[in-house]
């Protein structure tokens, strides 16, 4: 596309260069900068990319858009917002790729992952061709990709929606993170279903307060669209026992469809019976009845497969093959996945790091556990320090034994955050650990049969950061080891 062109769907910046030269790819990274590049000056938080914009036209870069004037020696477009034009320009490069998808966006604190892995299932039983951008990797079709972010850069993000669209994708399922929603990130994507699943203290060292935090999960409604498309209707589905919903509600026109267990809704748990091999519900709709048997386990999961069926049955599935993809499901990777290697006791890895999401799960394991629980719990550096005692505290007041250890520490001193923790205990039922893997095998070594330990915060990460390095662990493989060590 030439410079031209593509610069006639972006508004407000205040010079049109005279050479009109071929842009062959939009990149904001100069690594990333080829022949034929556009190079956009964004400012982050550790660097500018105005810095950069020599190197970009060492490497290629045919014109630059910036927020003030470079002496380099191609064209210089200046706007007043690099990263808003930076999401025009890529919507306009690739050539709109969401208004030609099924786009369904899901946002809220917990529960993003699961509930778009099992709409990603549900769809690939209804014979469509899908696309999932989330936290644990970018597929289309059966191929992976591995993500930065949980919801991705715009040009990152509508390069990936373009691919899909020539692969040929009916419907696109994605995770759209408070960050990416405030950033502008999907500035420019059609969402045709928006999904709230739920709002807890989280990210409070970026947004501050909670109402920041719920006003910029709230942009997903308001941003849904304000037209009536009959040939494209919007849905916002929505967790009507949060308190949020009644704010999401306001914020957008588009058809309102709501999910819960304790309040009357659209779509709605009743019956719920949990045993350690699964859950069982009677899903009521305003026009059917079903019983739902599923391998999947707690209350958090029965508001997952709420939102999930919601997003299905307007996005035309049949409730039938809903019911029964979802009797299939086994789970979704470090979401309370059992690690087993023939043990008499049950050690589970689960990604909760936030105060609502531990407390689930330390709850639902309490209703089938028979010996102790051991709560293997750390919380993050540089990141919200609020939530450290509060995390320490749930994991005390529902654990026989909690132990408190390092997550992904970064520059922050690991013992300090041990000390923050602390904070919030006010029993004896607890131990300090530093050293992840020593802490997991304290857990370990104290367990005897029917016991339960849960290892919380990583789920399905394969690293830790320690400082400004990146090591290699999985709480899941770090389990296995020293499981088969004490069995032998």
């Amino acid at each position: 596309m030439d410079l031209h062109t593509l610069l006639s769907h972006l508004h407000g910046f205040k010079n049109i260069p005279s050479e009109n030269v071929e842009i062959t790819s939009i990149e904001m990274d100069s690594r990333e900068v080829k022949e034929g590049s556009l190079f956009i000056c964004v400012k982050g938080y550790t660097v500018d990319g105005h810095d950069y914009a020599h190197m970009a036209v060492e490497k290629g870069a045919r014109a630059i858009i910036a927020e003030k004037p470079l002496n380099v020696n191609v064209p210089v477009v200046i706007v007043k917002d690099t990263k808003r034009a930076m999401a025009v320009l890529a919507d306009s490069f690739y050539k709109q790729p969401t208004q030609k998808l099924h786009l369904i966006g899901v946002t809220g604190t917990n529960g993003k992952t699961t509930t778009t892995h099992l709409m990603e299932h549900i769809f690939k039983a209804n014979k469509k061709k899908t696309g999932l951008i989330g936290t644990i990797e970018i597929r289309i079709g059966d191929d992976a990709y591995d993500v930065k972010n949980t919801t991705p850069e715009s040009v990152t993000l509508q390069q990936t929606f373009h691919q899909m669209v020539e692969e040929q994708v009916d419907v696109a399922m994605m995770e759209v993170s408070s960050h990416a929603l405030d950033l502008g990130r999907v500035h420019g994507c059609d969402f045709d279903v928006a999904v709230f699943t739920n709002l807890t203290q989280d990210h409070l060292d970026y947004h501050k307060t909670m109402d920041d935090y719920r006003r910029a999960k709230g942009l997903l409604f308001a941003q849904l669209g304000n037209a009536y498309n009959h040939s494209k209707p919007k849905f916002a589905i929505l967790n009507v026992d949060d308190e949020a919903t009644s704010e999401y509600i306001r914020s957008t026109a588009a058809t309102v469809i709501t999910y819960g267990i304790d309040k009357e809704c659209d779509i709605r748990a009743t019956n719920i019976q949990m045993t350690s091999a699964g859950t069982t519900f009677t899903l009521v709709t305003p026009t059917e009845t079903a019983e739902v048997k599923m391998k999947l386990i707690g209350k958090f999961s029965v508001y997952n497969v709420l939102a999930a069926t919601a997003a299905c049955l307007v996005s035309g599935v049949s409730l039938s093959l809903i019911v029964e993809q979802l009797a299939n499901i086994e789970g979704v990777s470090g979401r309370f996945e059992v690690v087993d290697e023939g043990q008499p006791f049950t050690v589970v890895v689960d990604y909760a790091h936030t105060p609502d999401s531990l407390e689930n799960v330390l709850r639902t394991v309490k209703q089938f556990a028979k010996g102790s629980i051991y709560a293997i719990v750390g919380c993050g550096g540089d990141r919200d320090r609020t939530k450290r005692p509060l995390m320490a505290n749930i994991a005390a007041e529902n654990s026989t034994e909690a132990v408190l250890t390092s997550d992904n520490p970064r520059s922050e001193d690991p013992q300090q955050i041990l000390e923050d923790m602390i904070k919030g205990i006010s029993t004896s039922n607890y131990v300090t650990i530093i050293d992840r893997k020593e802490a997991i095998q304290y857990a370990i070594n104290k367990a005897e049969r029917d016991d339960v330990i849960i290892i919380a915060g990583k789920g399905h990460e394969t690293y830790q950061i320690i400082g400004s390095e990146v090591f290699d662990f999985d709480d899941r493989e770090v389990a296995r080891q020293l499981i088969r060590e004490k069995k032998s």
